[in-house]
């Protein structure tokens, strides 16, 4: 069952950056990559690092604190020494609003 919470505006994300958001209680990364949002929980699995503070090429984002990498569109790591995923969150886009499934 589908529970949609408000996030933030699209506008707000902008083109091949992250940011962050606190939705429901959940700490949770939003990301634009060629037009498409994705979002993933915040901190990192490896270390208790901010993802929004990495950086963002392509599909992945590096974590700020070891250099870790993840795909933002399946949460699973890409490179050492990250081996756990992050949590991936189901996203809709309407009304110019990102609404998420915390769920």
């Amino acid at each position: 069952m589908s529970n949609w919470t408000e996030a933030t505006d699209v506008t707000n994300i902008p083109e091949g950056d992250v940011i962050a958001v606190a939705v429901g209680g959940a700490e949770v990364a939003l990301y634009q990559v060629n037009g498409e949002i994705f979002a993933t929980d915040n901190i990192c699995s490896h270390g208790h690092a901010r993802l929004c503070e990495g950086f963002l090429e392509g599909h992945e984002i590096e974590c700020p604190l070891h250099q870790g990498k993840f795909d933002v569109r399946s949460g699973r790591p890409t490179c050492a020494p990250v081996s756990e995923p992050i949590k991936t969150y189901p996203l809709k886009i309407e009304g110019g609003k990102v609404w998420l499934d915390l769920a």
